[in-house]
């Protein structure tokens, strides 16, 4: 059985964890997107040779959920090349016998619009900059403001800019709980698969 379910959104939406569950709860595999961008940024070195040797096993890597490699991972993910390397490896991830998750940018848009449910989870830059500040610490005004310069970046770049697939379903999460979330998206999925499935 093929079964992809994109879901996109920026920075701090709940993405990532929504994610997980949904894969979780339907036995599926799972790729955060964002941390192949991440590893290439934290590899060092020339981004687009980094691109095309990435493996899984630099996924495994202890740093990438760190505000820096955040950083790095937006400032490759505009580099066409770096980002024509990687979609090849999403694809098939996506595409795979057994179902999958895939959270990150452009993932309904460019890299699985044929994807049999989309979701495009978001929140306001002020919920999402209060969250990574819980994870991460530091200046919360400083939070705020590298949010809102990742959001700018990620949704003017000319090459796959994060936004909303046409027909992705929009989840946001500014007041809802992670529990309510889920389930929201878990609804959404198993209405997809009934469908499709």
């Amino acid at each position: 059985m093929i079964f992809t379910v994109a879901i996109d959104g920026p920075a701090a939406a709940g993405k990532g964890t929504i994610s997980r569950a949904v894969a979780e709860r339907f036995g599926f595999r799972h790729l955060d997107t964002g941390l192949l961008y991440r590893a290439v940024g934290a590899m060092g070195g020339d981004p687009v040779e980094a691109a095309r040797r990435l493996t899984p096993e630099d996924l495994t890597r202890g740093d990438l959920r760190t505000l820096e490699a955040g950083q790095a991972a937006s400032r490759v993910a505009v580099i066409p090349e770096v980002r024509a390397a990687l979609v090849e490896f999403q694809r098939r991830f996506a595409r795979g016998e057994g179902g999958a998750v895939l959270d990150g940018r452009d993932i309904g848009t460019v890299i699985c619009p044929e994807a049999e449910v989309k979701l495009y989870v978001t929140a306001s830059p002020e919920v999402r900059a209060h969250r990574r500040w819980l994870e991460v610490g530091g200046d919360e005004a400083q939070v705020l403001a590298e949010v809102r310069e990742r959001d700018a970046r990620d949704m003017g770049r000319a090459d796959a800019p994060l936004r909303a697939a046409e027909d992705a379903v929009v989840i946001d999460t500014s007041a809802m709980g992670i529990g309510d979330a889920v389930e929201a998206a878990c609804a959404i999925v198993e209405a997809g698969f009934s469908q499709g499935g």
